[in-house]
């Protein structure tokens, strides 16, 4: 049983920061007892001004999120890493259930528009598999 995700991404500033931030507020709206990490392999040290709008637009909460390394997540604890770009595909990760979700890396306001509604159905879709018990 999945108690926990991690989305990863080199950076963590955009992608998996979004992830992050629509997979918390899907969790709390579906009541479920799952906990939400992102970090990056090299983590930039911000969060996108571009991913903060885009949330906020759309009434997503990033409050709290802040960029951080792998090393800053309980890795042994996470039962399941979403990889959301390819350059992440290169951390090891034995044992562990992997999804890749490679997503391009967003520069325009329309890009992180897309990559937010991407993650959105991506997001439901996992949380109904969760729930039904396929993951």
């Amino acid at each position: 049983m999945v108690k926990s995700i991690a989305f990863i991404c080199v950076g963590n500033s955009a992608r998996s920061q979004i992830a992050e931030a629509i997979a918390k507020k899907m969790i709390k709206d579906r009541n479920l007892d799952l906990k939400v990490y992102s970090a990056g392999t090299n983590p930039c040290g911000y969060i996108n001004a571009m991913a903060i709008r885009i949330l906020e637009e759309q009434g997503i909460s990033i409050e709290g999120q802040y960029s951080k390394g792998i090393e800053d997540i309980p890795l042994q604890e996470i039962d399941l890493f979403i990889l959301v770009c390819e350059q992440s595909n290169c951390l090891n990760l034995p044992g562990k259930k992997v999804i890749h979700w490679f997503l391009p890396d967003p520069f325009y306001y329309e890009q992180f528009y897309f990559i937010t509604e991407s993650l959105k159905s991506k997001i439901q879709e996992l949380l109904d598999m969760i729930q039904m018990g396929k993951i």
